[in-house]
Parts: C-alpha cells; structure tokens; sequence
C-alpha cells in the first residue's frame, strides 16, 4: 500500500468517526459508550467482544477469554481515550470480562 493511499484511509476513518460521534453519539446519551465501541475498536475486535453496560463511567466489554481480555487490556489507553472523542461521555475505565456467551455468535 503506497503511503499516499494509507494517508487517505487514515483520514476516511477519522472523518466517519467524527460524523458517528456528531450524528448518532451526540443524540445516545449515557448509551453512547456501549455504541461507540464497535467503532473504536474497529470490526475485527467487535466481531469477538461486546458492550455490556456503561454506569459509573465504567464500559463492561465481554470478550471470548483470558488472551483477548489481556491483549485488549495492552491497548486500554488507546481504547479510552478513543472513547471519549468518539461517544461524547466521560469513560473513567474499561471493564474487559471473560464471558465467552455473551459475545457475537461467529456466523
């Protein structure tokens, strides 16, 4: 991939996520978290885990078991951070727990 076409995505991508946040964040509420966290995390991630709750400024994120939640849990800061540009509300912590059920069904 040329450097050109990188810079290109990386722009696309930041500009949906600037409109999420204005279009469909902004009008959630204490609800936006647990929708902004597919778009944080990006599809491969989302496929494997999933937004419980959001209370207390704490995001609860099931994933499938202990090597997801420690991989994701190396990426917390990046995680949060995008959080809070994306859905608007102050997210204190992100909460990963193992509870392989509640994750998306692999289709």
């Amino acid at each position: 991939m040329l450097e050109s076409d990188l810079h290109t995505m990386q722009h696309a991508r930041s500009t949906l996520k600037k409109i999420f946040a204005e279009n469909v964040c902004s009008k959630a509420g204490a609800e936006a978290p647990l929708l902004a966290w597919p778009v944080v995390c990006g599809g491969t991630v989302a496929e494997k885990t999933r937004a419980l709750s959001f209370v207390g400024g704490v995001l609860v994120v099931a994933v499938p078991d202990v090597l997801w939640r420690n991989q994701l849990q190396q990426m917390y800061q990046q995680y949060l951070a995008a959080l809070n540009r994306v859905s608007g509300q102050q997210v204190q912590n992100i909460s990963f727990v193992v509870a392989p059920h509640a994750t998306r069904p692999t289709v």
